[in-house]
């Protein structure tokens, strides 16, 4: 009997135990569909609230034109999947990483996190660059940033930039270009320390800025060809007599002020453009553009030369050691017209790589720069002066909707909607693309003194 019992108790306890194993068996299945289901629908909801801020993102960069929704439609969809990616997601180097990459060489995408800085946190945006206060009524040039193709482009850090350069002092010497591009690196920085306004000249075109808590100078030195200039022209570019261009003498204005400047930003460009009488050995050797005054037609590409090479010699040749950022020539966007003869910019979407070409007068400007740059570089070389470049040309080509355009005047459109003013079609909105220019700059002087 007693062995009996003791079979039953053993097979009702092997029973007990097959249906715990059931039972468990059950409750794995039924947590693992549970789990599969719930990250289903959570991806699917992911899904669908990127297609719906992607959507957004789209519908935002509207154009008041068939052919501009057309240009809107195609650029829509070209931006690649993984553009919001960290480097390691998208396969992307880091820009200062071992491998060379070429920062600019790339494509204008979609960032959702916008600038740095708006027209309320910075005061320090001039009136005629402040579109947003000014009442452009789009904003989709404000969420777009520089993506070089091979690397990833880090944003500009200003606190590290301020602790990089304690102690220094920065010049931007060139024209107004130079002055809009001071402008947004005092705005990005500003985020971080207040600048105080310490010098400007009688026009309030060059200024100097001071950051006490890390003794950093910034200043801005109005030039416009970076030669000696006669110029009678006042700020809306109306000239009362022919401007007197000394292609031999550089502009003391500068030169007399380099052996206290620690980096120095320079370029030129636009102004070489404009009527002018040509003197060298303080002799009138011809001009250019000037019907009527009986001279020799020499042109700008010869004026142009003559200056570059003189600014990049006296940087080769000079005993105090600065470190030179050449920015090459910026494109402007006026269609049908030019500044002076009704020309607008009311595109609201970049271009791709492609559908833009360089105009003839900027490709020969540019060619002239990348010439006379190459031979100062290897002349820099050889001295102990380095010199590096900021070709930001052919990325700025591709930006027709960063400016201000009609933009530059307070509410322009306010009183009559079909009001006929005039653009501005080569200087930048703050916040805008010129914002990138800092990025570059930065990634390229922090290469500078990883190498040093």
């Amino acid at each position: 009997m007693v062995k009996v019992t003791s079979l039953l108790d053993l097979s009702q306890k092997r029973h007990n135990h097959v249906f715990v194993k059931l039972a468990v068996s059950f409750l794995l299945t039924g947590l693992v569909f549970r789990l599969l289901v719930s990250d289903s629908l959570g991806f699917a909801s992911l899904l669908q609230t990127q297609t719906k801020t992607d959507s957004s993102s789209s519908s935002s960069l509207a154009s008041p034109t068939q052919q501009q929704q057309q240009q809107q439609v195609l650029l829509s969809h070209d931006f690649p999947a993984n553009q919001s990616q960290s480097p390691s997601q998208n396969g992307k180097q880091n820009a200062g990483g071992g491998g060379k990459c070429d920062i600019f060489t790339g494509d204008w995408i979609v960032d959702p996190s916008g600038p740095f800085y708006n027209n309320e946190s910075c005061r320090l945006i001039e009136d005629h660059q402040n579109c947003k206060s000014n009442g452009r009524p789009d904003s989709g040039y404000l969420y777009r940033r520089w993506s070089p193709r091979d690397c990833d482009l880090p944003r500009f850090d200003p606190q590290r930039f301020l602790n990089l350069m304690r102690n220094k002092s920065w010049a931007f010497i060139g024209d107004s270009i130079s002055r809009n591009h001071v402008q947004s690196l005092l705005c990005i920085l500003s985020q971080v320390e207040q600048p105080v306004e310490v010098y400007h000249d009688e026009e309030y075109r060059s200024k100097r800025w001071h950051f006490s808590s890390h003794n950093f100078t910034l200043s801005v030195i109005w030039t416009p060809f970076l030669l000696k200039a006669g110029i009678s022209e006042d700020n809306n570019g109306v000239s009362t007599s022919e401007i007197q261009l000394y292609l031999d003498e550089l502009d003391e204005i500068w030169t007399d002020q380099y052996n206290g400047f620690d980096y120095v930003v320079i370029a030129g460009g636009k102004w070489f453009l404009k009527t002018a009488i040509y003197i060298e050995n303080n002799t009138v050797a011809g001009c250019h553009y000037c019907p009527g005054k009986n001279l020799t037609e020499l042109g700008f590409e010869y004026a142009y030369r003559k200056a570059l090479k003189l600014v990049l010699n006296f940087f080769t040749d000079n005993d105090h050691r600065a470190s030179i950022f050449f920015r090459t020539i910026t494109p402007d966007h006026f269609e049908n017209g030019e500044w002076f003869s009704g020309g607008t910019c009311n595109r609201t979407v970049p271009f791709k790589e492609g559908q833009i070409d360089i105009r003839d007068v900027d490709a020969t400007m540019l060619n002239i720069e990348l010439e006379e740059f190459a031979k100062a570089a290897e002349a820099g070389t050889r001295n102990g002066v380095v010199l590096r470049l900021l070709d930001t040309t052919r990325l700025s080509l591709l930006r027709p909707d960063g400016h201000p355009g009609p933009y530059r005047n307070f509410m322009p459109f306010a009183e009559d909607e079909n009001a006929k003013v005039q653009n501005d079609c080569l200087h930048w909105c703050l916040p805008g693309p010129i914002d990138s220019w800092n990025d570059l700059l930065m990634e390229t002087m922090v290469n500078e003194e990883t190498n040093r």
